[in-house]
């Protein structure tokens, strides 16, 4: 399997991405993600200014085979969300980890950054978990 996983990032066990910045994380679901979901038809974002519990479902994505929830990888508020998405939900099909970012999450506790994966660890777990 030669999935698309960004050494940089960490990922969850629900497929979403986390890139670090300082206190800010970008979120956004993965390759393997995008795969198994086919043409994404919609995004459904949260607002700027909610604040997400770790594991809550925070985004919707819809495509032409099912409606998939997004699972917040970190607790915190959301400073800025990937609007351009609602118009243009392609961008998550072809640029997951670029154009395709969901949004900008303010964490309130980056210790839960820890319960993360590695791109390695993600990889690993792909594999174990194909089919």
């Amino acid at each position: 399997m030669s999935e698309n996983v960004p050494n940089e990032l960490l990922y969850t066990e629900d497929h979403e991405w986390v890139r670090q910045e300082g206190n800010l994380v970008t979120v956004g679901i993965s390759q393997f993600a995008v795969d198994q979901l086919g043409d994404v038809t919609q995004v459904d974002l949260p607002s700027e200014g909610e604040t997400l519990k770790r594991h809550e479902v925070f985004a919707s994505v819809e495509s032409v085979k099912a409606v998939s929830d997004v699972y917040a990888p970190v607790s915190g508020k959301v400073v800025k969300v990937n609007s351009p998405l609602r118009d243009s939900p392609e961008y998550v099909n072809e640029e997951p980890y670029d154009g395709g970012w969901m949004a900008q999450v303010e964490m309130s506790n980056p210790e839960e950054l820890k319960g993360l994966m590695t791109s390695a660890a993600y990889e690993e777990f792909l594999k174990d978990h194909e089919g």
